[in-house]
C-alpha cells in the first residue's frame, strides 16, 4: 500500500495554466466539471497557504481585455496571487517563472491547466528537467481529444510526477 501524498505547503506552488474563457469553451468537453473541480483545488492551496500562480496564453494580435482573454470565473485570482503571460504552450520558456519559483524556495509545482497535450505536457517535461518535483491534479485537466488526455494522465505523466485527483488534493494539502 502506498502513503498518501503530503505536500510540504513551504515549498509548494500551484499553477493554474490557460484556464481563460476562450480555451476552457473551445477544449473542455464538460467545462463546468473541470473548472468546479479545479476550483476546488484552489479554494484548499488558499486554505493552505499555498501560493497560487496562473499561467495565461497570449497569442499575437488577441485583446488581452476581451472576455474570451479572461481567466474563467469559477478560478479567478485573487489580490496578490501572481499571473504570467506566456506565448509558447509551456508555462516557462516564454516566462519569468523558473525564477520566480527558486526566489520563492518552491521545489514542488501542483499542475492543472486546460490543454493536457500542451501546456500541461510541456510544462512536466520542463518542470521534471529542471528538477522540479511534480504532482499533476488529472480531472482539473482537460484536452479537445479525451483519449489523449487520459493517455497521458495515465500512462506517461505517471512517469515523471505524481498523478492525483481534486477530492485529493485537500488531503495532500493538510487541509482535508
Amino acid at each position: 500500500m502506498t502513503q498518501p501524498l503530503t505536500l510540504d505547503r513551504s515549498h509548494t506552488a500551484l499553477l493554474i495554466m490557460d484556464y481563460q474563457n476562450r480555451v476552457v469553451s473551445d477544449v473542455v468537453s464538460d467545462p463546468p466539471g473541470v473548472t468546479h473541480r479545479a476550483a476546488s483545488v484552489l479554494q484548499a492551496a488558499r486554505r493552505a497557504s499555498i501560493p497560487i500562480i496562473y499561467i495565461v496564453h497570449r497569442r499575437p494580435g488577441t485583446d488581452p481585455n476581451s472576455p474570451d482573454s479572461q481567466i474563467h470565473s469559477d478560478v479567478t485570482p485573487a489580490p496578490g496571487e501572481q499571473v504570467f503571460v506566456k506565448s509558447k504552450p509551456g508555462a516557462f520558456s516564454t516566462t519569468g517563472l523558473d525564477v520566480t519559483l527558486r526566489e520563492q524556495g518552491v521545489d514542488t509545482l501542483v499542475l492543472l491547466g486546460t490543454f493536457t497535450s500542451g501546456c500541461v505536457l510541456s510544462t512536466v517535461r520542463w518542470a521534471a528537467d529542471i528538477n522540479y518535483k511534480l504532482v499533476v491534479v488529472g480531472d482539473a485537466c482537460a484536452d479537445r481529444n479525451a483519449e489523449v488526455h487520459h493517455f497521458l494522465v495515465d500512462r506517461i505523466f505517471p512517469r515523471q510526477c505524481t498523478v492525483i485527483t481534486a477530492q485529493e488534493f485537500p488531503r495532500a494539502a493538510g487541509v482535508a
